[in-house]
């Protein structure tokens, strides 16, 4: 690991970013904050988001879809609502994450 990416962890559980472990991608780092969970992959002698943020449900992270011209976060057959606060929430910590990664300080 490399020094820039122990500072990235690091500015990372000081946000209130946790690490967690999503089953079938347990060699990759995750990390979860008010129930939103990104999958982390090694890049450019830091991280990067690897696919998209998802939502945490149950043991699983919820992808957001569009079904039926709703917005959706699917997980198996787990289906959650993704209402305008749960949205804002997303985008939020979306954005949260991104500019935390992007960070050199």
């Amino acid at each position: 690991m490399t020094p820039a990416q122990t500072a990235t962890l690091e500015r990372l559980l000081r946000a209130g970013f946790r690490f967690v472990t999503i089953p079938h991608v347990e060699r990759y780092l995750s990390v979860e904050k008010d129930g939103f969970v990104a999958v982390l992959e090694p890049a450019a002698g830091g991280f990067a988001i690897f696919g998209q943020i998802g939502y945490w449900m149950g043991e699983g992270m919820g992808v957001l879809v569009e079904r039926q011209r709703r917005k959706v976060f699917v997980w198996h057959e787990q289906t959650v609502d993704a209402t305008p606060d749960l949205l804002a929430e997303y985008q939020r910590i979306r954005s949260e994450l991104k500019t935390l990664l992007q960070s050199t300080s």
